[in-house]
């Protein structure tokens, strides 16, 4: 008897925690612009950036002219940046930049997406398109803005991002000569890198040890053999030759 009643006790208070819970968030409307933006910066301080996202999208559907749009729309981006989410970042950088920016404003939006195309490579060997794309937008930056404060550090990311791609092209090159596509690797060893970089002097990035295990060194890698002999495994650039049966 005494099981039965703490039994449906339970299942009672469980009942009116979730209705309570739900009437919570159903209240969570209607409310004025500095209730979503407080919302906004108290869930990023916590950690929580998914809350603030959902708080951002009440902000921008009840207060559309709001002029705390733009600024809780680049902390958003930043934070975003932070916590290593960067497409999101980047999303939030070109509603700044489409919606709110002016030509100062603008080009400090620029700069954060280039170095969130950047951060977002940490392992250069993954991602040529991603590569090309930041390569593009930094040159971009640098013909829009030759004065910009944020120059050099757009021109040292610039540099960075070429030896990355080269060192891509000379490891998708050796991939073709361990799969016996010797057209594919010289079409690959044959783009030109940047003349400017004394290439004599530039060392292959190591692989740490526990990356190396299942990635190799770059150079090789213990499951090579297991690769088909197809041109899609490697690249869309990779070489035919009708003439071959390789």
């Amino acid at each position: 008897m005494i099981k039965q009643i703490a039994k449906h006790l339970f299942i009672f208070f469980v009942t009116i925690t979730f209705f309570t819970s739900c009437a919570k968030e159903l209240e969570e409307y209607n409310k004025p612009a500095v209730y979503w933006y407080a919302k906004i910066i108290e869930s990023i301080s916590e950690g929580s950036i998914d809350k603030a996202d959902n708080y951002y999208s009440s902000l921008q559907s009840e207060h559309v002219g709001s002029p705390l749009l733009p600024e809780a729309t680049m902390i958003l981006a930043i934070a975003h940046i932070y916590y290593e989410e960067y497409l999101l970042a980047e999303h939030f950088l070109d509603e700044y930049v489409k919606r709110y920016a002016n030509s100062n404003e603008r080009e400090y939006a620029e700069f954060l997406k280039i170095k969130a195309k950047y951060l977002a490579l940490p392992n250069p060997r993954r991602d040529q398109v991603l590569i090309q794309e930041a390569i593009i937008s930094a040159n971009k930056f640098k013909s829009e803005y030759p004065n910009s404060m944020y120059y050099s550090i757009v021109d040292t990311m610039l540099t960075n991002l070429y030896l990355a791609e080269a060192t891509l092209n000379e490891t998708i090159a050796d991939l073709y000569d361990r799969i016996d596509k010797p057209k594919s690797a010289a079409y690959y060893r044959a783009i030109e890198p940047q003349p400017w970089i004394v290439w004599s002097e530039v060392d292959r990035a190591n692989t740490p040890w526990y990356r190396e295990w299942f990635e190799g060194d770059g150079t090789a890698s213990w499951y090579g053999y297991l690769l088909p002999d197809t041109k899609s495994v490697v690249s869309r650039n990779s070489v035919v030759d009708t003439n071959e049966t390789k």
